[in-house]
């Protein structure tokens, strides 16, 4: 049976763009196949906590000696069984400040752990998660893609990067931009980015 993870990270709630284009595409994939296995992750009903200088070594070196290395270990072990069991990760990335939000960042350093996400060998470092696919759907006020923005996205290249890093390359960006250039603007990108992700599912 196909497993998808799904992660939504925005804070706007049922007016985030992300959100409703994550789930029409997940609405499609079970259409698709009735018997797929899904998995979802609200990273902003349910935060995961940043780290700190308690919490850091325990995910780094699966040592945990105190309750809260223990509880942030055990969340980890948490998140990276279900990053394993995916064979889809669809990932709903809102451009915040010119970047991703902080919680999906911290889902990301529960899960790229040395030995388990990535290691490092005499060629570099290397990937573990091999073999997934992953569809990133961002939203963003501007424009990004192309222009002079273009230089401002830490966005999609910081996601690419931490994917990438953890083995997982075949990556499919969609996204939904100047959705701040008025109604028409917002309508339009919605839509085309509906209709992208209809070809992508």
């Amino acid at each position: 049976m196909a497993t998808v993870l799904v992660l939504n990270s925005s804070a706007s709630g049922a007016d985030s763009v992300s959100r409703q284009l994550v789930q029409a595409t997940v609405s499609r994939l079970r259409h698709q196949n009735p018997g797929v296995h899904v998995v979802e992750r609200d990273l902003d009903a349910d935060p995961i906590p940043h780290l700190n200088i308690e919490t850091t070594t325990a995910v780094r070196t699966g040592l945990a000696e105190t309750a809260a290395q223990r509880d942030a270990l055990a969340l980890s072990n948490a998140l990276v069984e279900e990053l394993k069991a995916a064979d889809t990760i669809v990932i709903g990335a809102p451009m915040y400040n010119f970047g991703i939000p902080s919680t999906l960042k911290s889902w990301f350093d529960y899960v790229l752990r040395p030995g388990i996400a990535f290691r490092y060998s005499e060629a570099g470092p290397e990937g573990l998660f091999k073999g997934k696919r992953a569809v990133v759907v961002e939203s963003r006020g501007g424009l990004y893609s192309s222009g002079p923005a273009q230089v401002m996205d830490s966005q999609e290249p910081h996601l690419r990067t931490m994917l990438g890093f953890a083995g997982i390359t075949d990556v499919t960006f969609v996204r939904a931009e100047k959705l701040g250039f008025g109604p028409e603007a917002r309508e339009e990108a919605i839509r085309n980015a509906n209709a992208e992700l209809a070809l992508v599912a």
